[in-house]
């Protein structure tokens, strides 16, 4: 990797060299996406320049977010899912998605380690220059005082940033806030006032409790909500996924911040004392535990991190201003933490609890402890070649093109907080939150990541993609963005290929097969995946399938209590090459399920019996399970392998089988 930071731009300006850097392809922003795009392009041979308008490497997947959100882990593929096998290397097993912060930048930026990779942080951009519907450069300058400029001309531009910057700069078309309902025939867009992160009935707004004329309370806007279904430009809200620790050798304390206004969390105290049964941190925040004694800490109900109605002109705001909209929400949050540790008003309980917690010294070491990836959610949608919309999410529309999957509920988070009247009385309530699931996981198209035709042809736009405002509540993940950032590198790299082709005329097709036949980018042979729908089950033997996502993908099989069972096969019928895999199955972490299970791995005629023992799985957070490792084995090219379940060690008690997989060793 070579690297431009401000200060050399600087250098290079004042020494005349004010000439346009060339490249094949140009990434703007150094999300997780941003990071996988330019490191696949890199790797196909083309020369790279990564643009990040910060510091800060990985976006969130570097920012906080370690509790990795992800309905279904089975549709996440290519570099991604070799970003969680390699935390997972750091942590002891075959992959991970909860992690440290730390941990997921030094990988993240071992991807940058390339020839082909140039990283100029600290430039963001101010112009786009076209010829026709192509980009020709883009003009970046140093987020520094000085402001130094520089040109960047590639062949091909991805925009990876969370802002969606680049693309609106082209004279791409996009959309910020909430379409109605009307817009695209959906029911869960626009104005939303549900029960979910909510207030309960009956906290007054006012300043002084029953008189409007003291004014409102912190937070509350003066808008009044729309009807249900109401379209707006209005943005759900951001916050930042809080790292703290409970380890006294790794802690610094939480002090009190410069501009701290006590008067901001007012409503959370009402909010306390409207709930006298909630005296848990749990219950005014999801309180996730890491590794090594830390946390990724989210909103959770009525009054939590979520800055609510702070954040409306983020996506469209100078940079100034965004730094003005981010420090606001850096004084809130610590601000939020500092008063339920100190503030006499709140309840012992919560005080004591909170007083464990500190800053960690080992993260965010260069940014004073503080994660500085502000968890910006939505900010500017593309309106491209195809727009998704629950449609999509609900599986009622199927897209012909599609290159990746999304996998989880339609979800956004409030976006403003109002005054409503019920039986005669005033009282606040968050509007905006929607968690609801559809028919997952589901097709991106290929379509939703390029703009329109006759917009610009050279561009791929993978998270600030077209889709609806619900539709992208529920495609807006991490590793579903990595997954599209590795699309958008192999789509441009094959448009250069090509003769430097249109992105629209791509083919969708080839690429897929492309990241199938060669996920990881470096001649590998892809793993082997069994899944429970492939199984042998012998008829009449007592093993049912149970068609829930707790496993891995959308079902799994266990024994049915009081039949009597048979074996149960999971078969390869010919080994792709011969050589050593490790070979892994899917184990469900539910308490109720036997302690112990047989299995036997056949290599040929060679059988090798093993035994799975649940009491040895660690699993943390929100995965259901892990992968659990049977053994090492020799296997053969064009041999059979099998893996067969055996209840015999159950005691009666339910035996669970899930999916199978053969990892060739290096």
């Amino acid at each position: 990797m070579k690297r431009l930071t401000g200060f050399l731009c600087a250098v290079l300006m004042l020494a005349g060299c004010s000439r346009s850097h060339t490249y094949d392809v140009c990434v703007y922003g150094g999300t997780s996406a941003g990071v996988v795009a330019a490191y696949s392009a890199a790797r196909l041979g083309k020369r790279v320049a990564l643009i990040e308008p910060t510091k800060h490497i990985g976006g969130m997947t570097t920012g906080g977010l370690g509790l990795t959100d992800i309905g279904n882990k089975q549709v996440i593929k290519g570099i991604a899912k070799q970003f969680y096998r390699k935390v997972g290397q750091h942590y002891g097993r075959l992959e991970q998605w909860i992690f440290e912060p730390s941990v997921a930048d030094s990988i993240l930026r071992s991807y940058l380690h390339h020839d082909n990779i140039t990283l100029l942080d600290g430039m963001r951009i101010v112009s786009v220059e076209k010829a026709g519907t192509r980009i020709s450069s883009i003009e970046v300058e140093s987020a520094g005082d000085t402001h130094p400029m520089m040109r960047i001309a590639a062949d091909y531009f991805i925009d990876c940033s969370y802002e969606g910057d680049l693309m609106a700069r082209a004279g791409v078309s996009y959309v910020v806030g909430r379409e109605s309902n009307e817009t695209y025939g959906e029911t869960y867009n626009g104005v939303e006032l549900l029960t979910r992160h909510q207030f309960p009935d009956g906290i007054d707004p006012y300043r002084v409790e029953g008189d409007p004329s003291s004014g409102l309370l912190w937070g509350i806007s003066e808008a009044k909500a729309a009807p249900n279904g109401t379209g707006d430009d209005l943005v759900q809200a951001y916050n930042f996924r809080i790292c703290l620790t409970s380890d006294r050798n790794n802690r610094i304390p939480i002090t009190r911040p410069e501009g701290y206004d006590s008067t901001h969390y007012e409503l959370l105290l009402r909010l306390i004392e409207a709930q006298p049964d909630k005296r848990q941190l749990n219950d005014y925040f999801i309180w996730s535990l890491m590794p090594n004694g830390k946390t990724d800490i989210n909103n959770r109900g009525g009054f939590s991190t979520d800055m609510i109605g702070m954040n409306h002109s983020y996506p469209e705001a100078s940079y100034d201003e965004r730094d003005s909209i981010i420090a606001a929400h850096t004084l809130y949050t610590k601000g939020l933490l500092w008063f339920l540790g100190h503030d006499p008003r709140v309840p012992d309980t919560l005080r004591r609890q909170m007083a464990v917690w500190g800053y960690p010294k080992d993260e965010y070491v260069d940014f004073g402890h503080w994660t500085p990836q502000l968890y910006v959610r939505e900010a500017r949608r593309m309106v491209g070649e195809y727009v998704a919309t629950q449609a999509d999410c609900e599986g009622r529309t199927i897209v012909p093109d599609g290159i990746a999957m999304a996998a989880y509920q339609m979800d956004s988070h409030n976006c403003q907080r109002v005054v409503i009247s019920k039986n005669g009385r005033d009282m606040v309530k968050n509007e905006g939150n929607v968690e609801v699931g559809g028919g997952l996981p589901y097709p991106i198209s290929y379509r939703s990541i390029t703009p329109q035709r006759g917009e610009c042809s050279n561009l791929i736009v993978p998270v600030c993609l077209s889709a609806s405002h619900i539709a992208y509540g529920s495609i807006r993940m991490e590793p579903v963005f990595m997954v599209l950032g590795q699309i958008s590198a192999l789509a441009v790299c094959e448009a250069i290929d090509r003769g430097d082709c249109d992105v629209q005329q791509v083919d969708s097709r080839r690429i897929c097969s492309a990241l199938d036949a060669d996920p990881y980018l470096d001649g590998s042979q892809p793993d082997i995946l069994i899944d429970d729908s492939d199984a042998e089950v012998e008829p009449g033997t007592g093993w049912r399938r149970v068609n829930r996502s707790s496993g891995y993908g959308l079902s799994y099989l266990e024994t049915d209590p009081g039949s009597t069972h048979g074996t149960l096969r999971y078969t390869v019928e010919a080994m792709p090459s011969s050589g050593d895999y490790m070979v892994y199955t899917y184990q469900n972490a539910d308490k109720r399920l036997a302690t112990r299970t047989a299995v036997n791995v056949y290599a040929g005629d060679q059988c090798h019996p093993c035994q799975i023992d649940r009491r040895c799985m660690h699993v943390l957070g929100q995965t259901s399970g892990e992968w659990v490792l049977l053994g090492q084995f020799r296997f053969e090219q064009g041999q059979p392998a099998v893996v067969e379940f055996d209840d015999s060690l159950c005691d009666g008690a339910v035996t669970r089988a899930d999916a199978v997989l053969f990892v060739k060793c290096s």
